[in-house]
């Protein structure tokens, strides 16, 4: 009993934190998605596309930002206590503001072009660098745990940052790609920073734990508003933001590679992704998914949406309790 009392009290700052995050993603969801809707900031439709996908034009998008604001909101009170999870939440507001300006351009603007991908990859880019850079400045120190052997390996300088750089950006547009279906890359993220929560607990990580336990309420707050029918879609706002928010966290708990693991649906998504446009260029025309990402390949086979999701959540499921063994 004493060892529970122990325990509830040792994270009590990241179950206040997980409430408080969700609650505040809940009220600002009333707020801000009739606003989205008076903007008329709605979700654009391709025509080629699932045909399913038809009666979800014009549901607001760019509901990302209502995450993206209870995050920051939290993490700045938070971080009186926790100096330590700034750099992670200043990643997250970076991406997720870059994926804003991308929406308002699609969305406001009314460019369907969005920001320009070599503006957007460079903004990426500069974002990632400079917090792997800071991070070597502070002694942060270049160890990579290796999951399974369970075994630190110190790279050089050199290798570390542009790897990290990579991974950063890779992972996030891997969730990018995931959210396609209502409730997917939310559902999925909520596994993913729930795995990190539990993990940052274990190895004593106390700002991690609490900056992880935010995200995750955030996620499940959206998820109310997300969930099948969607009444709003996070866009690149949210999708940039989320996939800022759980790199950084891997990489300060100096375990970026579990993330091919725990964020293995994100990681299968974007190989679909890869498959297609190389087979499709190597047959002349050719497609080895019926549409690609993957989830849109099931729904052209005939799966329902409301059977998908709940699939790639339970994979989401099974990849964070292999991923935790693995640590």
């Amino acid at each position: 009993m004493e060892t529970i009392k122990t325990w509830v009290n040792s994270t009590a700052v990241e179950v206040e934190g997980l409430l408080a995050s969700f609650i505040i993603t809940i009220f600002l969801g009333f707020i801000i998605i009739p606003i989205l809707k008076k903007l008329k900031v709605g979700q654009i439709v391709r025509d080629d596309g699932p045909k399913t996908h038809l009666k979800k034009s014009g549901t607001p998008t760019m509901g990302g930002i209502i995450m993206l604001l209870s995050i920051l909101i939290v993490s700045l009170v938070v971080s009186t206590k926790y100096p330590n999870i700034r750099p992670v939440t200043y990643v997250t507001l970076g991406y997720g503001f870059i994926g804003f300006i991308d929406d308002f351009i699609k969305l406001v603007l009314k460019n369907t072009e969005g920001l320009k991908p070599s503006l957007k990859m460079l903004g990426l880019i500069v974002v990632a660098t400079a917090f792997i850079v800071y991070l070597t400045r502070i002694d942060f120190g270049t160890e990579t745990y290796i999951p399974i052997v369970k075994e630190y390996i110190t790279l050089p300088i050199w290798v570390f940052i542009p790897c990290m750089v990579f991974i950063i950006l890779a992972c996030t547009n891997s969730l990018n790609l995931t959210d396609g279906l209502d409730g997917l890359a939310s559902g999925i993220t909520a596994f993913i920073m729930m795995f990190f929560v539990i993990v940052s607990i274990k190895f004593g990580n106390k700002e991690m734990a609490a900056f992880s336990s935010i995200v995750l309420g955030a996620c499940i707050g959206f998820l109310f508003f997300n969930m099948y029918p969607a009444r709003a879609f996070m866009g690149d706002t949210g999708s940039l933001a989320l996939g800022g928010a759980f790199c950084s966290v891997a990489i300060i708990l100096k375990m970026p590679l579990i993330l091919v693991v725990v964020a293995g649906v994100c990681v299968l998504e974007a190989i679909s992704v890869m498959i297609q446009v190389v087979y499709f260029k190597a047959t002349h025309g050719k497609r080895f998914f019926k549409m690609a990402p993957l989830h849109h390949h099931f729904e052209q086979c005939g799966f329902k949406e409301t059977a998908i999701v709940p699939t790639f959540w339970l994979a989401g499921i099974l990849l964070a309790v292999l991923a935790f063994l693995m640590v």
